[in-house]
Order: C-alpha cells, then structure tokens, then sequence
C-alpha cells in the first residue's frame, strides 16, 4: 500500500504526509482504523480488549479515525467537534494495565501489516503510539 515514502523521522514530514497527506491520507487512516477494530472484534487474543468495548463499534471507530487523523498532522477533525481529547481522562473509566495497552498495540500493528504498510513507517508509527497507548494504562501491575 504505502510504497516510495519519504525518509520517516525527517522533522518536516507528518505521518499524515507519510500517509498520503490531503490525496490519500485520511483515506488510508480511515482504512486503518477499519483494519483496527475488525482485528479486535474477531481475534480472540484480544478479547479483554474488545470486552471493555460496545456491542456497536461505530461510534468508536468514527472516534478513532478523527482522532488519528489530527494526531498524525492531519484536519483536526476529533477537536473540531468534541473538544481537546484529554485522552486520559477519557479513558479513566476503563481499568487498562499492560495487557490492555499490548492488546490495542497488537491490533495497531496487525492492521498495518494487513494493509502492508511500509517497514519504516509501520515502525516508527507503532513506536509513538505506543507512547499514547502506554499513556492510557490507569491500573498498577504487580
């Protein structure tokens, strides 16, 4: 999918550059988020995962999407109609230690290999949202 990319890390290019930027980019973004959630509604090794989840994805799916395309230097989406995302406080309410943060991250990086994304994007991407993702973690492992 995403082949001849610029250099990933240039302090210049967004990943939403990197991602096809106004031509392809919230297209790409959309397909995976898509790619996400199919992952975590089927796969069972995430089933704690999808638990804390509703029945209905949409909604979290159209979050997601709006969210990642602001977060990777994209339209503002997420912002333009819910406000900051206080990702934090917004998941509070959801008890996530490291095996919910793995689980998100095992569904991040499934679906950039199933869209076939390029080796040093999919890397670098996944190494900085894993930063958000290990973020969100509320509960104390022992």
């Amino acid at each position: 999918m995403l082949d001849n990319i610029q250099e990933v890390g240039s302090s210049q290019t967004t990943f939403f550059e990197l991602l096809g930027g106004q031509a392809s980019g919230v297209e790409n973004i959309r397909l995976l988020v898509e790619t996400f959630y199919d992952i975590m509604d089927s796969d069972p090794k995430v089933a704690a995962l999808r638990a804390m989840h509703q029945a209905d994805l949409t909604e979290a799916r159209e979050k997601l999407f709006m969210f990642l395309t602001g977060w990777t230097g994209g339209p503002q989406l997420y912002i333009e109609r819910y406000g900051h995302p206080m990702l934090r406080a917004r998941h509070l309410p959801f008890s996530i230690g490291d095996a919910e943060r793995d689980q998100w991250m095992f569904c991040m990086i499934n679906a950039m290999h199933r869209l076939k994304f390029e080796e040093s994007l999919m890397i670098k991407l996944a190494q900085q949202l894993y930063g958000v993702a290990d973020f969100m973690r509320n509960r104390q492992e022992n």
